[in-house]
């Protein structure tokens, strides 16, 4: 076989045949995660376990919410701000247990490196516990002041980034003076 990290070729492999090698190493390859595959549904019938791995592309996605389902939930939601970015859902869910029942603790991470961004959303069984873990903004989560806040409904077409104002391109101190023009009417006199 050939090995693709060194580039260097086996007995079974020359430099006129190496077309074929590759295509035979990804035939096997192929197989191969056929096989997982198989093992993985295999497994999954044994234990009855129906749950998706988290790095999975179709974790999360059990039903989609309806807009109705989303503002409701959104009711029964805080964001928490300042979190610590060492802090668990299972650390939150300690420090807002007194609160109420929780249904789900999401601690959102740069999509890029992966780390914490510093704030979370808790998501209450009922309206009630909200009031309950307002009541504790400015509480000390883990050396950290924590702010709580009832999380607020996105609009759709509504920004909060959008502030309005002039799109275009940035105008100088002259108006509209484009470099090299002179202004109209009076003529340009310069001083002696």
């Amino acid at each position: 076989m050939r090995s693709l990290v060194t580039g260097s070729l086996s007995e079974e492999c020359s430099l006129q045949t190496w077309p074929c090698c590759i295509f035979q190493e990804l035939k096997a390859i192929r197989m191969r995660v056929r096989e997982m595959e198989e093992e993985t549904e295999r497994l999954k019938g044994l234990t009855g376990d129906d749950t998706v791995p988290v790095g999975s592309s179709k974790a999360g996605t059990l039903h989609p919410l309806s807009v109705e389902e989303k503002r409701e939930a959104d009711k029964r939601s805080v964001y928490v701000g300042n979190v610590d970015y060492g802090g668990t859902a299972k650390d939150l869910e300690g420090h807002f247990s007194n609160c109420g029942s929780i249904n789900r603790i999401t601690i959102l991470c740069d999509k890029f490196s992966g780390h914490p961004k510093g704030y979370a959303y808790i998501e209450f069984a009922e309206k009630s516990s909200v009031e309950a873990a307002i009541a504790m903004d400015e509480t000390v989560f883990r050396g950290r002041t924590i702010k709580v806040l009832p999380k607020r409904t996105n609009m759709p077409g509504i920004s909060t980034t959008d502030r309005g104002g002039f799109r275009g391109r940035p105008r100088g101190h002259r108006g509209n003076i484009q470099r090299g023009h002179r202004p109209r009417g009076r003529p340009y006199r310069s001083v002696h």
